[in-house]
């Protein structure tokens, strides 16, 4: 991990379109409002979590609206990321995450953050 702990560097951002490709098509899915996450484990000799997050044009047309929500969301997660860190850490694998917006209203943050991190701890539970 980085020097800083509640930094979101480059590193751990999801990029590759395969790595993409194979988490939608094999993780396991579920749905904490507003949220549809993805999330798929493999074992590593070097633990990592990469994440991923969208905000679809399809509910949100307008880009500031997008890059909005897009903030929050990275917010809420690399302030409640730690957990996640250790578990990978602790158990030896890589994780990776996906976030997809799927309301059709701008929530607050205190909302965003909740889910994300329920989300998390359920990805935490299922590792």
């Amino acid at each position: 991990m980085d020097a800083k702990p509640c930094a979101l560097p480059k590193a751990e951002r999801l990029s590759s379109l395969a790595a993409v490709r194979r988490l939608f098509a094999d993780g396991a899915s579920g749905f904490v409002y507003p949220f549809r996450y993805t999330m798929l484990q493999e074992k590593s000799t070097s633990p990592s979590v990469e994440v991923l997050f969208s905000v679809p044009k399809r509910f949100h047309k307008r880009a500031n609206k997008r890059n909005l929500l897009r903030r929050r969301t990275k917010e809420a997660y690399r302030l409640n990321k730690m957990p996640l860190w250790a578990t990978a850490a602790e158990r030896g694998v890589a994780v990776d995450v996906a976030l997809v917006y799927s309301s059709k209203e701008v929530l607050p943050y205190k909302t965003i953050d909740n889910a994300v991190r329920r989300i998390l701890q359920e990805v935490v539970e299922r590792c």
